[in-house]
């Protein structure tokens, strides 16, 4: 999806994890585990998500952070919730406009846990429509931000 609002304006609602609740269709609130303030590959973050009337949380660990284009964060699997996902999110300039591509791959899944989830949380079949409103949001929210631009080069004259 393209966008609105220039990439900087983009990055800072996507590169704040805690920020998530306020464009997720699912994530209602994220807190940085102890030791961890701000998103670098490693950082780790507990992540409160709501579908319909299920609620659960996760902790996930940032994987990959290159600023203003890149960030990506995985599920820690445990021996509870076995099951991992890769969520990414690019960016691409375009002028004054941003390109926005959300994904995620579940890299890990039993059988048995995937028999299960589709049947407690069937919203999870196809969360196309979801995702796509979640960009929606981004968009909405970067363009509404305050947008930082480059000080124009003073120039004197003597």
């Amino acid at each position: 999806m393209t966008v609105d609002a220039p990439v900087d304006a983009v990055w800072r609602v996507v590169s704040d994890v805690t920020r998530a609740s306020e464009w997720s269709h699912e994530c209602h609130r994220v807190t940085w585990l102890p030791g961890t303030t701000k998103a670098a590959p490693g950082a780790r973050f507990r992540g409160s998500n709501r579908s319909g009337r299920l609620q659960w949380s996760r902790v996930c660990e940032i994987f990959a952070f290159d600023a203003p284009r890149e960030i990506a964060w995985r599920t820690v699997p445990t021996t509870l919730q076995p099951d991992s996902t890769d969520w990414r999110i690019t960016l691409e300039p375009t002028g004054d406009q941003t390109r926005i591509v959300q994904t995620f791959q579940v890299t890990s899944m039993p059988r048995w846990l995937d028999w299960i989830l589709t049947r407690m949380n069937p919203l999870h079949i196809d969360r196309a429509e979801a995702l796509t409103d979640d960009l929606a949001r981004i968009a909405t929210i970067a363009a509404a931000s305050p947008h930082r631009t480059d000080p124009k080069p003073s120039t004197t004259t003597s």
